[in-house]
């Protein structure tokens, strides 16, 4: 079929993304529409990488990044490709070789066929099993008429229409899949354009005659439909079958997008999987959400509902409020003085310090607020004050970790905007600049963009071990995942600021073209060090740091790598 020449095959393997350069790809999209040959910036790092975990050396050159690259390519040749970026002509080509094999199972035309698959969630291993099994029920379910029947069929002679009552010719009216009903085309039009109007249900449409269960096919309403209704019955047919194949095929979430991802080692993606469409989005095929290797779906599903609902609003008015010592009510203090007045109807005047009457004891009474609380200092607070305790540190906390999520977010997202200027290779653009102030060729600046790229992945990688953090309640896993990022986020600010920074200040020195060679090898061996400190945190996120938490238990304290520490290495 058509579908192999229209399917754009994707590698989810991470030594497909270190071949900058050289090699060709099937893809066509560039990097965040930056015209190059890379689709993306996402660089996934395999599991049974034969790397060194941890170090690589800091003046290693040119032959080792080369070294690494040749390796990478070999074992990206020996890797299956685990997914595919289909347009929508491919996808078309792939429904209608999903259509043409069940017809062939079950002898039935492509426009029924359609229907007993769509019936089994597009999946032809269920239509098997469901079609030799109980054959009768799938034809009672879908609507199909007898064995030999067609899908749709013309009045033989005259007849009158049973919706309009006018008389029509032979051969002017038609039938569904019964062969028994036929009412003429202009009734057929309007019924049909009431069915696509009232959206995807219309792939279910039975005969216009209330009694009749047979279907209404495909070939019918290509043929009976106006051209746009047609049209649109085939966009929902196409989204039936996209949207109800189990998880094996996804669309790309990215706005605007009309490409879908496939899933090419089963019937559907049961585990995270980051994926990157031809359009430079990069998402998870298993749940649709962004690319966040390696924290697994469910937390990233936690952690998004919880930054959309309302849960934090409810621990800031914990935080921030006090109850209305009379009517409980909540109140927020916004004027500078002690003085509360709750709102009506209860009007209770009250002390914000100590939740006090106001009158008989504030008023020139005798006031009390500026005493040391003894009960207080030992812990016996009320009820209210340990709510609010409690509810400002699970609001702390959560910012804490929020907030280095974010800011991971738009780190990454200027490094993809720097990586996207450098790859544009218009006239007077980021990239013609850089090579003339360096004296080289463009396309010598490869490991720029290499560099870019490792650090938007990683940013992204990091980003997300945040929201992993935040839901570990195992302290030996927290001390383990917060001493890998703490390495590997020391890392990438030394990437990202020889990227940035350093290279900033070269172009602005009195020798740039002089300090070039020094400066790639510098950045090269940066972004192979890096790669190499996330290549661990992703094989300590394997399993939920099974392996990790072992070694926790095993060691000491002090044996474990603290922060900033010299060994690049875990032993994981």
């Amino acid at each position: 079929m058509a579908s192999t020449n229209e399917e754009e095959e994707y590698c989810s393997s991470p030594e497909e993304w270190e071949d900058v350069d050289d090699q060709s790809s099937s893809r066509t999209a560039s990097d965040y529409g930056s015209g190059g040959d890379e689709s993306d910036g996402d660089l996934t790092y395999s599991d049974d990488d034969d790397d060194d975990d941890g170090g690589g050396d800091s003046s290693c050159g040119e032959e080792e990044t080369e070294e690494e690259d040749e390796d990478a390519m070999a074992a990206r040749r020996s890797r299956e490709k685990r997914y595919g970026v289909l347009t929508m002509d491919a996808l078309r080509a792939l429904q209608e070789e999903h259509t043409a094999r069940v017809a062939d199972l079950t002898l039935l035309p492509p426009a029924l066929a359609a229907a007993v698959l769509r019936h089994c969630k597009w999946s032809a291993a269920a239509v098997e099993d469901r079609w030799f099994s109980g054959e009768q029920r799938v034809r009672d379910a879908v609507g199909l008429p007898g064995s030999g029947s067609g899908c749709c069929a013309t009045n033989p002679a005259p007849l009158t229409c049973a919706i309009c009552f006018d008389a029509h010719g032979a051969g002017e009216m038609r039938a569904a899949a019964c062969a028994a009903h036929f009412y003429c085309l202009g009734c057929w039009r309007g019924y049909l354009r009431a069915a696509v109007a009232d959206g995807a249900r219309c792939l279910s449409l039975r005969c216009p005659d209330p009694s009749c269960p047979a279907a209404v096919a495909r070939d019918l309403v290509s043929s009976a439909a106006d051209p746009d209704d047609a049209r649109r019955y085939d966009e929902f047919a196409l989204r039936s079958f996209v949207e109800e194949s189990k998880g094996s095929i996804r669309w790309c979430p990215a706005p605007g997008c009309a490409h879908a991802v496939r899933y090419l080692e089963g019937e559907a993606c049961r585990e995270q999987l980051d994926v990157t469409c031809a359009c430079a989005h990069a998402f998870c095929l298993a749940c649709g959400e962004e690319a966040h290797r390696p924290v697994p779906c469910a937390t990233v599903r936690a952690w998004i509902e919880k930054h959309a609902s309302d849960s934090e609003t409810a621990n800031w008015v914990l935080a921030n409020t006090k109850h209305c010592p009379e009517c409980r009510r909540p109140i927020e203090k916004n004027m500078g003085c002690m003085h509360m007045t709750c709102s009506n109807p209860c009007r209770h005047e009250f002390c914000w310090l100590c939740l006090g009457p106001w009158k008989g004891q504030h008023d020139g009474g005798y006031y009390d607020c500026n005493r040391y609380n003894a009960e207080r200092a030992q812990g016996k607070a009320s009820e209210d004050e340990l709510r609010r305790r409690q509810a400002k540190a699970s609001v702390d906390r959560y910012l804490h970790y929020y907030e280095r999520w974010a800011a991971h977010e738009r780190s990454g997202k200027k490094a993809r905007e720097d990586m996207a200027a450098l790859a544009m290779s218009s006239p007077g653009g980021e990239s013609e600049a850089l090579a003339k102030a360096f004296g080289v060729l463009e396309t010598e600046l490869d490991f720029l963009t290499a560099a870019y790229r490792q650090v938007a992945e990683c940013r992204r990688m990091l980003r997300w071990t945040y929201a992993y953090g935040y839901y570990l309640e195992n302290p030996a896993k927290l001390e383990f995942v917060e001493a890998l990022q703490s390495d590997a986020e020391a890392s990438l600010e030394r990437l990202h600021g020889c990227a940035e920074e350093e290279r900033a200040g070269l172009v602005k020195g009195d020798d740039p073209a002089g300090s070039f060679a020094a400066y790639r090898e510098k950045l090269a061996s940066l972004t192979l060090v890096t790669r190499n400190h996330f290549e661990n945190l992703a094989r300590a996120f394997k399993n939920d740091l099974a392996e990790v938490t072992a070694v926790a238990y095993t060691k000491t304290p002090a044996a474990v790598a603290a922060p900033g520490s010299d060994d690049d290495d875990y032993d994981v």
